[in-house]
């Protein structure tokens, strides 16, 4: 028997569709199906049948859970030739999304991390549903959020990215669509509406999603935000830890004791990661900057680690090395953002 592709690409009423079809991964991204979805889109592009594009899934186990991350660690664990391949290919996506000329919706039905934030929130249209849930939980495994983070993240309102991105917290759609990571809610039994109201007006799927969505509830981040907005604001990850200290608060307590558990190296190198892309003028620059650290990160003790630790032997009890804030140096920082050989830099599709 042939195996079902893993991503499923069809054109129907007009809408250029992306299905996601690797049910028993979460629909994590492999390369095949991140360049599968490039050439899709690509031959969409110019061609006036397909006036919108849809991004969904099959299944309801999730829309995706990140990438392949086993792959990268064993690649990372060699000369990470591979895991690099993969990012340059998936950030080829990212961007090309990114810059796309046409309208894209994504339906964010169910769980969201990593990849699945690179794929969905470039996207006109983000649709969350009842059985969202999103998170950049990469601190905890030794990496960083990737996929767009450093440029997304740091335009949440206020001071949210960086404790979305150092906590790894996790938002159901109330907060998702409060905060702007998702324009829209639709209950997941509206979906099938969507999709058809959409087949007969694909050009225009903002005030198709505009028809149909209703209210998400209250957001259960939003009482928090000022106390976010003033504990988050500093530049060093040891003033965020005192500042939370000093607080002392409950909710200040629980986010300091979360952050203890994450990689020292992961904090520091997102916390300048998304500094560093709030000041970007170009979302390719941040996906640049993104390629220089993925290719370096994932050979560094703290990645396999984290691995280990979360995703082979499920312990969740991580080494980080170093396993202190005061032991990841500037030095050490500067390497892994550095500038790659002009030949190797990361380069967006023309």
């Amino acid at each position: 028997m042939t195996p079902e592709p893993e991503v499923l690409v069809r054109v129907q009423s007009g809408v250029g569709r992306l299905t996601l079809n690797r049910p028993r991964a979460l629909h994590a991204l492999n390369r095949a199906m991140c360049q599968t979805m490039i050439e899709a889109l690509l031959a969409w592009r110019a061609d006036h049948a397909v006036q919108s594009i849809l991004i969904d899934h099959a299944g309801e186990r999730g829309f995706c859970a990140g990438g392949d991350i086993r792959m990268i660690a064993e690649s990372g664990a060699g000369d990470a030739s591979e895991a690099r391949t993969f990012f340059d290919t998936e950030y080829k996506l990212n961007h090309l999304l990114f810059d796309y000329p046409k309208p894209v919706t994504a339906l964010v039905d169910g769980i969201v991390m990593g990849g699945g934030v690179g794929i969905s929130e470039p996207a006109v249209v983000r649709i969350a549903t009842e059985r969202t849930t999103y998170a950049m939980p990469e601190t905890g495994i030794g990496l960083f959020p990737d996929v767009g983070g450093g440029w997304f993240l740091p335009r949440l309102p206020g001071q949210t990215g960086v404790w979305l991105a150092l906590t790894g917290a996790r938002l159901k759609a109330a907060d998702t669509v409060f905060l702007g990571i998702h324009t829209h809610y639709l209950p997941s039994d509206a979906l099938d509406a969507f999709r058809a109201i959409l087949a007969a007006d694909p050009a225009h799927p903002v005030d198709v999603a505009d028809g149909l969505e209703t209210d998400a509830g209250e957001p259960p981040i939003e009482p928090h935000l000022p106390v976010i907005e003033r504990l988050f604001a500093f530049d060093t990850v040891e003033e965020i830890f005192a500042a939370l200290e000093a607080d002392g608060s409950d909710w200040a307590t629980a986010q300091l004791a979360t952050l203890k558990t994450k990689s020292p190296q992961s904090l520091k190198v997102t916390l300048r990661q998304l500094r560093t892309g709030a000041a970007l003028t170009a979302f390719a620059d941040n996906m640049a900057m993104e390629y220089r650290l993925g290719g370096r990160v994932v050979r560094t003790p703290d990645f396999q680690e984290g691995v280990r630790a979360v995703i082979v032997d499920k312990d969740n009890a991580p080494q980080w090395s170093p396993a202190e804030l005061s032991g990841v140096t500037d030095t050490a920082l500067d390497a892994l953002f550095a500038p790659l050989p002009a030949d190797e830099e990361w380069r967006p599709l023309p």
